[in-house]
C-alpha cells in the first residue's frame, strides 16, 4: 500500500513540472511575441535638444495640443514629421537667436528693458518699459539694426518691476511677499520663494503683529536669479505642505517639477489678485529690474500685481516657477516673469514636498495644458500607486516570471527523479540484505 502512494505522489509531482514547464513556456512565448511598450510621448524641447540648435529655432505648443518645432531645413522637418510633432520652417537658427541675446546682454545696462526669444516668430522680442529714456531707446534701437532683422523692438506701457508687498501672505520688515512651494532637504522644511522679497536673515511672520513668526531666510539669490530659502521656525512644514492655496478656502495638491513649455496653460496664485491664468510666451528670458539684471525666467501673459511676489506658478498640479516681476495690472493685462523652480531646487539642494515624499521632476506633459482646472484638487491623493506581485507576474509583456516557472519545473523534474532512484536503491539494498541474510 505504500509503494502504491508513492507512485502516486512521484506521478503527481512529475504531472505538476510537466505542466509547469508548459506554463513556462507559454508565458515566455507570449512574452517575446507581445508588442513593445509604447514609446515615450515626444516633445518638443526634447526634438530641439536631439536635432542641434543649428537646425532647429525652438519650439511651442500647437493649437491641438501637439509640440511644434522650428526647423532650418526640410529635411529636419521631415524628421520632426516622422517623430510626431508638427514643423514649421523658419530662416533663422537657434544659434543665431541666442547669439543675438548674448549681444544684447553685453551691451551697456539699460534699467526698464527686458527680452526674450519669440520662437513662434522666430525673432528676439526687446521691450523698453516707461522709464527708459529716449536716448536709451536710440542706442536700443541701433543695437537691433546692427544685430539684424530679426530682433523686435516694443515699447511698453507700464513699469518693470519686482512685485514686492503666493499663495499665503508672509511679512516681514521689509515688506510682503507670498509663499511659493514647500520644499525640503530631508532635514528641515523650508519656503521657496522670490529673492527679491529679502535678503539673508530676514524673518518672516504670519500677521502683521509680528506675533505668529514663520521663519528665517537662510540662502537665495538676487540679482542673477530670483530665489530665497525661507526655514521654518518649527523646522516642519506641517499639514498640507503639499498643496498651494487658490483662494475660497480651497487648493491645489502638487505632486511634481518640470519645465514648461511654450504655448503651455499655466496658473498662478497669489496674495492680492488671487488665482489667475495665462500662457507661457518665452523661456530664458532676461529683465533688466532697477535693482539688477535677472536672467533665465519664464516669461507668460499672465497677470500680476504688488503682492503677488513670490508666488506659485504651476500647471495640472506641476510646479514650474515663482513670481519674480513684471509689468501691468490684472486690469489691463501685462508681462510676468517667474523665475524656473527646477533651477533654483537644483541651486539651493532641496526638493519638493509631495503627499507622497519629496519628489523628483517630472516632465510636463501637453496633454493637459489646455484644461480648465489649474491641477489636482487638493483632496485627491498624490503619486501613483505600485503594480502588485500578481499584476506584475501576470503581466504578458513579462519573461522573468516564465524563466523563473521553468527553472522551478526542472527542479522538481530533477528532484523528482532523484527521490525516485534513492528510494529504488534503498528498497534493494533492503531486499538484497534480508535474502543474504
Amino acid at each position: 500500500m505504500r509503494h502504491v502512494r508513492r507512485r502516486i505522489v512521484r506521478r503527481a509531482a512529475r504531472l505538476a513540472a510537466v505542466g509547469g514547464l508548459l506554463l513556462g513556456g507559454t508565458m515566455v512565448t507570449q512574452a517575446v511575441a507581445s508588442p513593445p511598450p509604447p514609446a515615450p510621448p515626444v516633445t518638443g524641447p526634447g526634438l530641439v535638444e536631439r536635432l542641434g540648435a543649428e537646425r532647429t529655432a525652438g519650439s511651442w505648443v500647437g493649437a491641438d495640443g501637439r509640440p511644434v518645432v522650428a526647423v532650418t531645413d526640410r529635411d529636419t522637418a521631415a524628421e520632426v514629421r516622422r517623430a510626431g510633432a508638427t514643423p514649421k520652417v523658419v530662416r533663422h537658427s537657434l544659434r543665431e537667436l541666442k547669439s543675438a541675446t548674448a549681444a544684447l546682454r553685453s551691451a551697456p545696462r539699460v534699467a526698464g528693458t527686458a527680452w526674450a526669444v519669440d520662437y513662434r516668430r522666430n525673432e528676439v522680442v526687446v521691450r523698453a518699459d516707461r522709464t527708459v529714456s529716449a536716448a536709451d531707446w536710440d542706442r536700443l534701437t541701433q543695437l537691433a539694426e546692427d544685430i539684424g532683422g530679426f530682433v523686435r523692438m516694443e515699447r511698453s506701457a507700464g513699469t518693470f518691476t519686482t512685485r514686492l508687498n503666493g499663495a499665503r501672505p508672509i511679512l516681514s520688515t521689509v515688506g510682503r511677499c507670498s509663499a511659493g512651494f514647500n520644499v525640503t532637504d530631508g532635514r528641515r522644511d523650508f519656503i521657496l520663494t522670490a529673492g527679491h522679497c529679502g535678503p539673508t536673515g530676514s524673518v518672516w511672520f504670519a500677521d502683521d503683529q509680528g506675533a505668529r513668526e514663520v521663519g528665517r531666510t537662510v540662502a537665495g539669490s538676487f540679482p542673477g536669479a530670483d530665489y530665497s530659502l525661507v526655514r521654518y521656525a518649527s523646522g516642519r512644514a506641517g499639514e498640507g505642505a503639499d498643496v498651494v492655496a487658490i483662494g475660497a478656502r480651497e487648493g491645489v495638491r502638487i505632486t511634481g517639477a518640470a519645465e514648461p513649455d511654450v504655448g503651455q496653460r499655466v496658473f498662478r496664485s497669489g496674495s492680492t489678485t488671487g488665482l489667475r491664468d495665462g500662457r507661457v510666451t518665452a523661456l530664458d528670458a532676461t529683465v533688466n529690474y532697477p535693482e539688477g539684471t535677472v536672467t533665465g525666467l519664464i516669461e507668460t501673459d499672465v497677470c500680476a500685481e504688488p503682492g503677488d511676489s513670490g508666488g506659485p506658478l504651476f500647471a495640472e498640479g506641476i510646479a514650474l516657477g515663482v513670481t519674480s516681476g513684471g509689468s501691468g495690472d490684472c486690469r489691463s493685462g501685462g508681462t510676468t516673469f517667474f523665475q524656473p523652480v527646477t533651477k533654483a531646487m537644483e541651486e539651493l539642494g532641496v526638493r519638493l514636498i509631495t503627499a507622497t515624499g519629496a519628489s523628483s521632476p517630472a516632465p510636463s506633459s501637453s496633454a493637459g495644458q489646455d484644461a480648465s482646472a489649474p491641477g489636482a484638487p487638493a483632496q485627491a491623493a498624490g503619486g501613483g500607486q505600485t503594480p502588485s506581485l500578481y499584476a506584475r507576474l501576470a503581466d504578458p509583456r513579462n519573461a522573468g516570471p516564465g524563466l523563473l516557472v521553468i527553472a522551478g519545473s526542472l527542479v522538481a523534474l530533477v528532484a523528482t527523479r532523484w527521490i525516485r532512484t534513492e528510494q529504488d536503491r534503498k528498497a534493494y539494498q533492503r531486499q538484497y540484505s534480508a535474502s543474504w541474510s
